[in-house]
């Protein structure tokens, strides 16, 4: 029995699909969410009926509405009183339904864009915190999603208590490389605290994948310059032990430890420096490495794929 809370959305603007989850269940991210580029998605959940999940994707690719898709999803099922699903279409039309079986407090909402449910929940509150925090959101839709999930978090989410959870989000052409639609997709399958896991790990997310954006990107004058070279040279970058202009070598330097730190999507080649990569090689600490020597990360790497 799945006892979650769920918000599942559509930003049409930017033709993105997402669900972020919480549980406290084992791996929810295995089991609720659903989801297809340029069609729609499905959070089934309570007594999860899983068909449910490329069932409705089925029928929102052919562009029926969410409302008749519940219709014809419940219709078929012996045990409709026991599930509880939202659905969103691509467009942003909305549907959720809780069966009259579902663990108290158990219910859902919808809105311009989204469709927010819970059962075994503190109260309604927790599925009201969600909706308003989502309508009232900034950011991209995964923000968006994460601080609903932890606005119902803070009212109470599952009275039982927190284990996992897990956030996708589908936009054409926005996973690596451009090769597939997975823009996001993470999942905390076992923690104490599994929300704050995951925007912990959206964060992360964000700097290695998402282009910055037009007012984060710096020129390197000759004083960012030299605040480039002194910290390359702190971290071990850079073996040269002034504080000189930022020269070929600097920039070779600079480029060599933004592919060790999987920053390779922030390089850039017009005389710029994102303000996330600044920061980051601010607060980098290394790890034992010598003058000339290959940068050693205190987080995991990954080889380059370029």
């Amino acid at each position: 029995m799945l006892s979650t809370f769920s918000i599942v959305a559509a930003d049409p603007a930017q033709r993105e699909l997402g669900i972020a989850v919480q549980s406290k269940f084992l791996a929810v991210g295995a089991v609720v969410p659903w989801v297809e580029s340029g069609a729609g998605a499905i959070a089934t959940q309570a007594w999860a009926n899983t068909t449910f999940g490329p069932r409705a994707l089925e029928l929102l690719r052919r562009g029926e509405p969410p409302e008749q898709i519940a219709q014809t999803l419940l219709a078929a099922d012996d045990n409709a009183d026991d599930r509880q699903f939202g659905i969103v279409a691509a467009d942003g039309r909305s549907a959720t339904f809780t069966g009259a079986r579902c663990i108290t407090w158990a219910g859902g909402t919808t809105g311009e864009h989204f469709a927010a449910q819970g059962n075994c929940l503190a109260g309604p509150g927790v599925v009201d915190a969600m909706a308003s925090t989502f309508r009232a959101g900034r950011g991209t839709l995964a923000d968006r999603l994460v601080a609903a999930l932890a606005a119902g978090q803070r009212e109470g989410g599952d009275k039982r208590g927190q284990q996992s959870a897990a956030l996708i989000v589908l936009k054409p052409g926005g996973g690596y490389g451009g090769f597939n639609d997975r823009y996001v997709d993470l999942r905390v399958d076992d923690h104490a605290a599994p929300i704050d896991e995951l925007a912990r790990l959206l964060e992360l997310h964000k700097l290695y994948h998402f282009p910055a954006a037009p007012e984060d990107v710096l020129a390197i004058d000759d004083a960012l310059g030299r605040e480039i070279v002194s910290q390359l040279v702190r971290v071990h970058a850079l073996a040269r032990h002034d504080e000189g202009a930022f020269d070929d070598a600097a920039r070779e330097a600079l480029v060599a430890f933004m592919h060790v730190e999987n920053l390779e999507n922030r390089v850039r080649s017009d005389g710029t420096i994102d303000r996330q990569t600044l920061d980051y090689l601010h607060a980098f600490t290394p790890k034992r490495s010598a003058p000339g020597q290959r940068v050693r990360s205190t987080t995991p790497t990954r080889s380059s794929s370029r």
